[in-house]
């Protein structure tokens, strides 16, 4: 076995233990563990490689709802207003957002980073606030957004 110290000095085992101390310090937990686990490439990664795990995994759930949000502008036009103003909002999380973390991330200037999963989860919660007075048909998908930019936001706040 191959003793590691963590950010915070404690050893411990090089992988499972970094993506767990590193959880623990995000305000999910659960959402943390389940999304880095799936992935791979966590197994052999620091917190930089964590923190570019979940933007991407902010990244892949944005598209989704972006794509959601183009097929409700066909089958519910009386929901054209709120759901242009979401495809402008995942717009910026897709086209700025994501790219300047990931870019800030890759350079070691975590809080760009930072700035860019904040204003991903800000505009996740800006478009379920726009379906006013109806039920929003995004709410999973911007409160996963809005989640997973979060976790992210923590992971990378470690590395400030």
């Amino acid at each position: 076995m191959m003793l590691m110290f963590n950010l915070y000095g404690i050893p411990q085992e090089k992988d499972q233990n970094l993506i767990e101390t590193t959880c623990r310090n995000t305000p999910n937990y659960q959402l943390c563990i389940s999304t880095l686990s799936a992935n791979p490439g966590s197994i052999n990664t620091d917190v930089t490689g964590l923190g570019l795990i979940m933007v991407d995994a902010v990244k892949t759930k944005a598209k989704e709802t972006s794509n959601a949000i183009k097929k409700l502008k066909g089958s519910q036009p009386e929901l054209r207003n709120a759901l242009s103003d979401c495809a402008g909002r995942y717009n910026a999380i897709l086209e700025a957002d994501v790219p300047e973390a990931v870019e800030a991330l890759i350079k070691g200037d975590p809080k760009f980073a930072e700035d860019g999963m904040a204003d991903s989860s800000l505009e996740a919660v800006v478009c379920e606030e726009s379906f006013k007075q109806v039920t929003s048909p995004l709410t999973v998908l911007n409160n996963a957004v809005r989640d997973l930019s979060d976790v992210a936001r923590a992971i990378i706040r470690i590395l400030l």
